[in-house]
């Protein structure tokens, strides 16, 4: 097995800067009762204006100017890793929230699907830069001595050979002991890994805790990795605090464009899909503003999810000062993506049907956009009408074998012209009895002077009940490409 540790050193502050457009712009994140408010993270722009954690925020205040705060909230921790273990579980079904901001990854099983480590690395990275965060990546044989690697090292990738060298090169503090036993190893004078392993066994159990040397054991490999494995929930809940008041829809994109994003990698993860949506505004001292996103498919692609989200933010007045966004998706069905062939030609800048179908629900109504349905009916006027497209969904009558033209006239109208040919008929369409549109016509395709192609028909022997059709004349119904 080999397992892939994915530290994120900057969780919290890269988790607030997401919901900025300048993430550069400086900032800190404070903590504590309002008579002592200490920094409890800085960004770069913020630590090169003199900024650190620890340091207090009036003291900060006096050090430098104009940078933003934000309020550090735990709960936002857990859930910036549960959406990063989401997104990992579509790398491998193995992922695990041990070792505090870290995911770790059974990654020997999924080279098959995403190449060699390199490339699945580099594959890796570039998502979690594009989702934000800031990383280390180590890989090697146990999901202890990737977690413990990865507090010192970048990149490093190690086999079951190298590894004892490798955890011997590290640093005593960054092993990942305790902080009382990392002191204690300290004030003996060893600085070094490879000096705690040298000593007996029986020293260290004397001195120590059990749990020393079971994280050594740990590190070597020498136990099972008996960790809790993480399994994505059923429900997508996500939430971006503004840290200001936005009173415009169009400031609200650059967030909207985030969570729809998460949800994106979410879905990917599961191999699910959404179908329907809330958007929550939230509002300072009023009710939140809930706004519904419905789509007739089951779709997980991050363009389209935030197209629609789009489209229905920018048509509701926001009724007041918003201060978070959230996102919440009861419905995820599985996602079946659509078939395409392996040679299909596929058009630059060309828009999938599925995209230009919600975008038209989305700017013109739910009820703009139509579907056609056949129906169990020998009438033409009746073998066809306009439904709703998620009507159309349903199971459709088969159709008539028989030809029909592709444009069809709204009634039949008497055939200007004379006929050049008689290309096939008649068929004898006779129906309608049970509802008082009874109808009884002999069709016929015609080719006119013109050399159009027409289907036109007269009223049976017995006549036309209705008496739409002339004595010898032809009535125009529709014609044919």
């Amino acid at each position: 097995m080999r397992w892939a540790c994915l530290l994120l050193p900057h969780l919290a502050m890269d988790g607030v800067l997401r919901g900025f457009a300048d993430p550069a712009a400086p900032r800190v994140l404070v903590a504590g009762p309002a008579q002592r408010r200490v920094l409890q993270a800085a960004n770069p722009a913020a630590r090169a204006q003199g900024l650190k954690p620890g340091q207090a925020l009036a003291e900060a205040r006096a050090v430098a100017r104009g940078f933003a705060e934000s309020e550090c909230d735990p709960r936002e921790l857990g859930q910036w890793q549960r959406l990063l273990a989401a997104w990992a579980y579509r790398y491998s079904s193995q992922v695990s929230l041990h070792g505090g901001n870290a995911l770790l990854l059974e990654v020997a099983g999924s080279h098959g699907l995403f190449g060699p480590w390199p490339r699945f690395q580099a594959r890796l990275r570039a998502e979690l830069e594009e989702l934000g965060f800031r990383h280390r990546i180590v890989l090697a044989p146990n999901p202890f001595a990737a977690r413990a690697l990865a507090n010192a090292h970048d990149g490093l990738a190690v086999d079951a050979d190298g590894l004892r060298a490798a955890l011997a090169r590290l640093p005593v503090q960054r092993a990942g002991f305790a902080a009382e036993t990392a002191a204690a190893f300290a004030r003996m004078g060893l600085r070094r890994l490879r000096q705690v392993l040298a000593l007996p066994r029986a020293g260290i159990a004397r001195r120590f805790p059990p749990a020393v040397l079971q994280h050594l054991d740990r590190l070597l490999g020498g136990e099972p990795a008996l960790l809790e494995w993480y399994r994505p929930p059923d429900r997508f809940d996500a939430r971006l605090e503004l840290g200001y008041e936005v009173e415009s829809s169009q400031a609200l994109l650059f967030p909207l464009r985030r969570l729809t994003a998460d949800l994106a990698a979410f879905l990917a993860g599961r191999d699910g899909g959404v179908q329907r949506f809330v958007l929550r505004l939230e509002h300072e001292g009023r009710a939140d503003t809930a706004l519904e996103v419905g789509l007739l498919a089951a779709e997980r692609d991050p363009a389209l999810l935030f197209e629609i989200a789009r489209s229905r933010l920018e048509r509701v007045q926001v009724p007041a000062a918003v201060r978070a966004l959230a996102l919440h998706a009861d419905e995820l069905p599985a996602f079946v993506p659509a078939h395409r062939g392996l040679f299909e030609p596929r058009v630059q800048q060309a828009v999938p049907w599925e995209q230009l179908r919600e975008r038209l629900r989305a700017r013109l109504g739910e009820d703009a956009v139509h579907g056609l349905r056949v129906h169990a009916d020998h009438r033409p006027e009746c073998a066809w009408r306009g439904e709703s497209v998620a009507e159309t969904a349903r199971p459709t009558a088969p159709a008539t074998t028989a030809p029909r033209p592709g444009w069809l006239l709204p009634g039949p109208i008497p055939l200007r012209g004379a006929v050049a040919q008689v290309l096939s008929g008649p068929e004898r369409i006779e129906t309608g009895w049970w509802d008082a549109a009874d109808l009884r016509r002999d069709y016929y395709r015609l080719r006119t002077r013109l050399g159009q192609d027409a289907w036109a028909y007269r009223p049976a022997a017995t006549g036309d009940k209705r008496g739409e059709g002339r004595e010898g004349g032809w009535m125009l119904h529709g014609w044919f490409a």
